[in-house]
């Protein structure tokens, strides 16, 4: 059960003019399931994205990288999306770039375009080779259901372990021209990405063009996607990608103005939301956990500090339990790895509730206030350094019985 974390309304999800999709049950690993989805886009469009920096990256990950650098000498723009989940096709080696190869091909004759401009991904069990034949088998079911208003169908069709589809949607006027954007993730496990998500597909009406483009995902990504967690493991196949499909009132084309300041926001915003949904529907998660360090030196060593604190187990266990045991955290900000840090100055706060002061415990603290906290389902701790005046957030989960039961069966 995600934490806080409504089903999304189908009717609610906006179509984006310049993108259709398209799913279909290809038995990849289960029968009876949408695992297979194809994103075509508007010639129109522009394609950016940000992936893992796991050593083992992906077949596809390689692959997507290696048909984006084209873009730069080549006319011809990003045509379709291809995303398979049930099998990462990661570990996989030549053989797996080769099949990931194969689906690019399959699909570009498909839609009539070139395999350079089919951008593939991938989701699910590492170390077992691509089911090629039962993908292209897929395929034509996917193209006849390509249509606008597909969202909520796209968003169960990239799920693994996640127990509920992650979709999000808005329009916003911008120098009085709308824009409209909706964007689905997925993700409930493996998730401390050093650049994204799991997965994660945000299209909008907007025209901009493709080195702005690259400039706007990655900020957007280090706002949101690269300020969750909930295990500590950074994926083998983690990919961000923002499409602008150029349908739209709205070009944008200098990074220096207001309508790209704005834009750039308002893609940033419902990133961030698309990203928390990923922590709410953590595996086994029962609480959604903000942590804040304020008063840092730099950014770096306040995310530093609160990923110390997102990803001991101690502290997660001790909030599923809700157990005030909160010198868990102080431990956990003194092995950061911050070398210079004085400890006698920090100051930590669980919601309302002063836990430690200068250093110590807060004379005034009572432990049923730390507990009547911790039994919320949404908790914020927030720590204060005395050291200068940048700040973090990162948004993370607490650990129960049910995140092993599910990794254990994981492949069951």
């Amino acid at each position: 059960m995600a934490v806080n974390l409504p089903l999304p309304v189908p009717a609610n999800l906006k179509p984006v003019a310049g993108i259709e999709l398209g799913h279909a049950e290809a038995g990849v690993r289960k029968a009876n399931r949408k695992d297979l989805l194809v994103m075509r886009l508007a010639p129109t469009a522009t394609v950016a994205g940000v992936f893992t920096k796991n050593r083992f990256s992906a077949a596809p990950v390689q692959i997507c990288k290696t048909h984006l650098e084209k873009l730069a000498s080549s006319s011809a723009p990003i045509r379709a999306l291809l995303i398979n989940t049930g099998n990462a096709n990661a570990g996989t080696g030549e053989t797996g770039l080769a099949n990931a190869n194969a689906t690019c091909a399959a699909l570009a004759e498909l839609l009539g375009c070139d395999a350079s401009q089919i951008l593939p991904f991938s989701t699910g069990v590492i170390l077992e080779p691509l089911p090629v034949d039962r993908i292209k088998a897929g395929m034509p079911q996917a193209i006849a259901n390509l249509k606008t208003d597909n969202w909520y169908n796209a968003a169960e069709s990239i799920m693994t372990t996640d127990t509920q589809p992650k979709a999000a949607s808005r329009t916003v006027t911008i120098a009085g021209k709308s824009v409209t954007m909706t964007g689905i993730s997925k993700g409930a496990g493996m998730i401390k990405p050093n650049m994204a998500t799991m997965l994660g597909y945000l299209a909008m009406d907007a025209k901009v063009p493709q080195p702005l483009l690259e400039r706007m995902v990655k900020e957007a990504a280090d706002q949101s996607f690269n300020c969750i967690t909930i295990d500590g493991d950074t994926s083998t196949n983690d990919s961000f990608m923002l499409i602008a499909t150029g349908a739209g009132e709205l070009e944008v084309s200098d990074a220096a103005s207001s309508e790209y300041a704005e834009l750039s926001a308002a893609v940033t915003s419902i990133s961030q939301e698309l990203a928390q949904m990923i922590v709410r529907d953590g595996e086994g998660a029962t609480k959604f956990m903000t942590i804040t360090v304020e008063e840092g030196a730099s950014a770096d060593e306040c995310r530093q500090i609160a990923y110390s604190i997102g990803h001991s187990p101690l502290v997660k266990t001790a909030f599923y339990a809700s157990d005030p045991n909160l010198g868990r955290i102080l431990a956990a900000i003194g092995y950061a790895g911050i070398g210079d840090l004085d400890v006698s100055k920090i100051n930590l706060y669980l919601d309302d509730v002063w836990v430690a002061k200068n250093g110590g415990r807060n004379p005034d603290y009572k432990e049923e206030d730390g507990q009547r906290v911790m039994k919320q389902s949404e908790i914020t701790i927030r720590v204060r350094l005395a050291r200068g005046s940048a700040a973090a957030t990162i948004w993370t989960c607490d650990l129960s019985h049910d995140y092993v039961s599910i990794n254990a069966d994981y492949r069951s």
